[in-house]
């Protein structure tokens, strides 16, 4: 199950990492800008071009999008969907999973192609998916046992 990012955080130096990723790709593909959105809709980190709307909502949306695709997918047979695009007349995204947890939109307008897009995106999605799991891993290795830990057993014996 995914993990919003409330349960994760990273460091500084994970930020910049990140930064420099998404900067390359941008620079490498000419897309204006990238947004990261966790699972669970909130935004993450936005580079490039400063969106006109309002980045917040456009995450919550994003992560609902994603999710509605992942039942799509499902209703056809598939897993999932590790990819989107929706194209408009002059702007389109590209959405993509990263170690499902966290989706990366790349907003493009015609200075630039989906092909060209689409072939940044593996290197920058697998680069991203290696420094996202470095932080999960991280996060997991820091979470002492939960609080409600043996909570059902408990449960269970008070009604035997």
């Amino acid at each position: 199950m995914p993990v919003g990012a409330a349960s994760w955080s990273f460091t500084e130096d994970d930020f910049a990492a990140i930064t420099r990723a998404l900067e390359r790709f941008l620079t490498d593909c000419n897309a204006r800008c990238a947004l990261l959105v966790d699972r669970t809709g909130q935004l993450v980190a936005t580079v490039g071009e400063r969106p006109s709307f309002d980045p917040t909502a456009f995450a919550t949306l994003t992560a609902a999008d994603f999710s509605a695709n992942d039942q799509l997918a499902k209703l056809i047979g598939e897993s999932d969907f590790n990819s989107l695009f929706h194209q408009g007349e002059k702007e389109s995204m590209y959405l993509a999973d990263i170690a499902r947890r966290v989706i990366l939109v790349v907003l493009f307008d015609n200075r630039t192609t989906l092909g060209l897009v689409r072939l940044k995106m593996r290197q920058t999605v697998n680069e991203l998916a290696q420094l996202f799991e470095t932080v999960f891993s991280r996060a997991a290795g820091a979470a002492g046992p939960s609080i409600l830990a043996g909570a059902d057993d408990e449960i269970d014996k008070l009604f035997q």
